[in-house]
């Protein structure tokens, strides 16, 4: 079994030296991030993942830069919460972008050592992915930024109080967040 294993992922190895920077990423969202983020109970549409916490949704999404192509791209992560009374979808069960009250990039929730190592320092966006890039090391620095630094702030989140606490050091964002939250309240 475990030689089985090690062949299909010298198998996937060696065709990911073939493909291009998008395959690369279609790649990665298919085999580490849709799986990933779908254990850790998020929804998922497209680039955009999100979970329904009792008054309030936490939501991922990736967004690619607009002069990627085929040969190089780079893309970060949109991550924050919004309230569900505020959910525009009316059955209350699709999330968006538009939806969030503090739409934060990904390095907003990394330490300062992990926000420029080598997948991120040239990107224009967040992260890079090029032809040559080795998806395998790729994929173990994402796993790191992902499973280690941005999870277990966000899915640490049980209440709109904890929202309120947690974004309260990016002052704009917060003071969205608490406006909502307090028309919220009163029209309750």
């Amino acid at each position: 079994m475990l030689a089985h294993a090690t062949i299909l992922t010298h198998k996937r190895y060696l065709q990911a030296e073939k493909m291009n920077a998008k395959e690369k990423q279609i790649e990665l969202i298919k085999n580490y991030l849709k799986p990933k983020l779908k254990e850790d109970g998020f929804k998922t549409l497209g680039q955009t993942w999100w979970k329904i916490k009792n008054d309030f949704f936490i939501l991922i999404n990736l967004q690619n830069s607009q002069w990627n192509s085929k040969e190089e791209l780079s893309f970060c992560f949109n991550i924050g919460v919004g309230l569900n009374a505020n959910i525009k979808d009316p059955n209350k069960k699709k999330v968006t972008y538009f939806d969030l009250a503090t739409p934060l990039r990904e390095d907003a929730y990394l330490s300062d050592f992990r926000k420029k190592h080598k997948y991120r320092k040239d990107g224009w966006l967040g992260y890079k992915i090029t032809e040559q890039t080795d998806m395998e090391d790729f994929t173990n620095e994402l796993k790191t930024d992902l499973e280690i630094h941005i999870l277990p702030k966000i899915n640490g989140l049980e209440s709109i109080d904890d929202c309120l606490e947690f974004y309260g050091k990016f002052e704009f964002w917060n003071n969205v967040l608490k406006k909502q939250v307090e028309e919220l309240r009163k029209a309750n």
